[in-house]
């Protein structure tokens, strides 16, 4: 009963408290439109959003704090203001309308660049694009006062507007991304690059309105004599490719070269992405050739998409010729992992050409592209197929490299040389990676002295358990006699 009576005390104040939280900017604009005798504060514009982040679900403070004479009279004091206030868990939502204020209380007020870019990192990053649209208008109609002196526009005009054309065109905010632009090319006092034009050009791309790309482009080089770089036909390389296909981003290609624009690795990658999506091995092959023709060398993730496609569409014994070929030739960028390509072998039957693939990547000295799972992936296939000679051979070139296997799947080979009555082989492999940093678990040492002792060589399997007994896998005198007697019983059961 009096927790029942304590709650019905305290149930107006969370009711009240919870349309707080839920309404925190109605209740500011009720509280001000009652408050009349209030000192003068900050108006709070309801059409700008607040910010949507986790600070969003408290009130601003009621009544809005007034602006100091002291904070609005220049901009590094209403700048050193908004750093103070950035965590602030009711006055950082309010950053945009401090500067406002502080603009609406002087004509004469005109911020700088260092307030206008911090302000449009803030609103870009949590994504108030209204907010960030008035911040662009203020910019326009008062510059910023370090252009007094000079003939020249505002050096950090261009960031600062670079900021909000991204957050619009990340959004999806065409028009406005394009109506910033605009703005941008009137305020400045030189041509802008086409950095700003591709932005907007790969938002356009991004949410496949291909031909309004198109559009985009020839306003862009038409109308304001825009320049394009690599990344403007690469984009629009890529945009051709998922909506016409290849040969339509073929003619983009040639238009590249025509422009007298050295392609990059990119716009060979998007083609031959394009080609092997058409099915088209031939022609894909083809463009990684020209690019080693051309200079312009193959990375990880040209290799990534050769491979990639050819083993996709069934082609895995083709992709396995093309890169011994390359690999031949030594233009196979290191850091590429060759797994793919070994488990598309093994999974189509080619064992022996997986082997040939890892062999040769031995012998020309390339272990940056052979993987520890590359190589584990071959030799379980070789396990599978009962061809233990070839897996010693494979693993103890592949130690001789440097490529050690893990402790399971060695675990795994040392077992089937054991049942084989093979232990001293599988001893000599651990050795030999003992040597090249393998570390053996008291399931290794178990299995190599319980295969000696099968094949009788007492010696031998007394060996591994003194050096299993120093490395302290076994636990006590009991399970020492139980490994030692399993030795003697399996010799006089031979």
């Amino acid at each position: 009963m009096a927790a029942s009576r304590r709650l019905a005390r305290k149930l107006p104040s969370i009711i009240s408290k919870h349309h707080r939280l839920i309404s925190p900017e109605i209740e500011t604009l009720d509280t001000l439109e009652e408050d009349s005798t209030s000192p003068p504060s900050i108006r709070l514009d309801p059409t700008l959003p607040l910010l949507p982040l986790a600070v969003s679900h408290l009130s601003p403070p009621t009544p809005l704090p007034s602006l100091p004479s002291a904070h609005a009279s220049s901009p590094a004091s209403l700048l050193r203001l908004l750093r103070r206030a950035r965590h602030h868990p009711r006055l950082a939502p309010l950053d945009l309308h401090f500067l406002l204020a502080a603009a609406s209380a002087s004509p004469a007020f005109r911020p700088d660049h260092r307030l206008t870019s911090l302000l449009a990192a803030r609103l870009a990053a949590s994504r108030r694009l209204p907010s960030l649209h008035r911040l662009l208008q203020l910019l326009i109609s008062r510059p910023c006062p370090c252009a007094d002196d000079s003939i020249f526009a505002c050096p950090d005009l261009l960031p600062t507007f670079r900021k909000a054309i991204l957050a619009f065109a990340t959004s999806g905010d065409i028009p406005s991304a394009s109506s910033s632009l605009a703005s941008l090319r009137r305020a400045a006092d030189s041509p802008l690059p086409a950095e700003f034009h591709n932005i907007i050009l790969h938002a356009l791309a991004r949410l496949r309105r291909h031909h309004d790309a198109i559009t985009f482009y020839n306003e862009m080089t038409s109308v304001h004599r825009v320049a394009p770089d690599a990344y403007t036909f690469n984009t629009l390389i890529n945009s051709s490719c998922h909506a016409e296909g290849v040969d339509a981003a073929m003619r983009w290609f040639e238009e590249m070269r025509r422009r007298r624009c050295a392609p990059t690795t990119v716009s060979f990658n998007t083609l031959m992405r394009g080609f092997f999506r058409e099915t088209r091995y031939r022609e894909g092959i083809k463009v990684a050739h020209e690019m080693l023709q051309l200079g312009v060398g193959l990375s990880v993730a040209s290799m990534e998409i050769l491979v990639g496609g050819l083993c996709r569409g069934g082609e895995a014994l083709k992709a396995a010729e093309v890169f011994a070929e390359f690999l031949v030739d030594a233009v196979v960028p290191e850091g590429f992992d060759c797994l793919g390509l070994v488990e598309s072998l093994c999974r189509g039957g080619s064992v022996d050409r997986a082997v040939e693939v890892l062999e040769l990547a031995l012998e020309k000295n390339r272990a940056c592209c052979l993987s520890v799972p590359a190589g584990v992936t071959v030799l379980e296939c070789l396990l599978k197929s009962g061809k233990l000679d070839e897996v010693c051979r494979l693993m103890g070139r592949m130690l001789g490299e440097g490529v050690v296997p893990d402790t399971i799947s060695c675990n795994c080979i040392f077992e089937a040389l054991c049942e084989a009555e093979r232990t001293s082989d599988a001893n000599m492999l651990r050795m030999l990676a003992k040597d090249k940093g393998f570390k053996a678990d008291g399931v290794t040492y178990s299995m190599l002295v319980q295969g000696f002792g099968r094949e009788g060589r007492r010696k031998e399997g007394e060996a591994v358990l003194d050096e299993m007994l120093d490395l302290g896998f076994i636990p006590n005198i009991t399970a020492y006699n139980r490994l030692l007697d399993s030795l003697h019983m399996r010799r006089s059961f031979h």
